[in-house]
């Protein structure tokens, strides 16, 4: 099985590459030499898809591209690249593969629980239709749909709506341990907001568990079963590096300093996997204080 990824050298990516390393890999980067620090030397990379003309070396397809959403305000300029390092690259993937005489027989691409806009405490399935029209819905929705249109007879299409990624070896967790090892730490605005996370280790292992099983076809929350809100998250991980959690984060410096992308701490989502607990996946993680043991080691 040859398999092909975009965003090969993000949180997800480089830390999936490993898993998949047995089969024949191609990572597709717009800065190989980044990749190769981060991945090594012994894959295929691709430094543009231009070249290509169909995909019909690839049994799948994993397409992770993206640039972050956070970390920058979201001007005009900012949210144009976000939705274009997404949205071209999965086009380009979907031609592709309608160019192939013998197409991957499965695309999973990503999307974010981002889809559902700012909710409050209401349970979000995949069946949901509930979704509040923000930057975050727009950008996924129009991804969602663009991967989709790959689905056929051959090819199978997964999309991941991802929340938080929980792991020390990056992404958001990352930047919060300073000040809450400093004893800084504590809520975002009320604390009432949900927070949707996953284990890094079952986002792995729920991609593996979707190649594995050729039913599973279609929308998925990549999520934990049990999303807590922004209090409870706060609490367990002061809790985990054994601080106090007594600092509040009041919403109008996040505005200062973040802009409209504030939103994404400010407002939350409580949603649940019932499709990847239907497709027969055990979660490793299901609780906010067992995912949080991996930062005492």
């Amino acid at each position: 099985m040859k398999i092909l990824i975009t965003g090969g050298s993000g949180l997800i990516g480089s830390n999936l590459v490993p898993l998949l390393r047995p089969h024949g890999i191609a990572v597709y980067t717009r800065n190989v030499a980044m990749a190769e620090q981060i991945l090594g030397h012994k894959i295929h990379y691709l430094s543009s898809l231009e070249h290509l003309s169909n995909l019909n070396d690839y049994q799948v397809v994993i397409n992770l591209a993206g640039e972050p959403i956070v970390g920058k305000r979201w001007s005009a300029q900012q949210k144009g690249e976000i939705e274009r390092s997404r949205w071209s690259v999965t086009e380009k993937i979907v031609a592709l593969i309608k160019a192939s005489s013998v197409p991957p027989e499965l695309l999973i691409s990503g999307s974010a629980v981002g889809y559902y806009g700012p909710q409050d405490d209401t349970i979000l399935d995949e069946q949901s239709t509930q979704v509040k029209d923000d930057f975050g819905h727009q950008l996924c929705e129009r991804w969602e749909f663009l991967a989709q249109q790959a689905a056929s007879e051959k090819t199978r299409v997964c999309i991941l709506r991802t929340g938080i990624v929980v792991t020390k070896r990056g992404g958001a967790l990352v930047k919060m341990l300073t000040p809450f090892r400093l004893g800084l730490g504590g809520p975002i605005a009320s604390g009432q907001q949900y927070m949707s996370w996953i284990h890094l280790e079952d986002m792995l292992r729920g991609i593996l568990h979707l190649i594995d099983n050729p039913n599973c076809r279609g929308i998925f929350n990549f999520t934990a079963p049990n999303p807590v809100t922004n209090q409870e998250f706060s609490q367990a991980l002061a809790t985990a590096l054994h601080r106090p959690c007594l600092f509040r984060v009041p919403e109008f410096a996040l505005r200062l300093a973040m802009g409209e992308s504030a939103d994404l701490l400010v407002y939350g989502q409580r949603v649940v996997p019932k499709r990847l607990l239907a497709s027969g996946y055990n979660f490793v993680y299901s609780d906010i204080d067992a995912a949080f043991n991996c930062l005492r080691h």
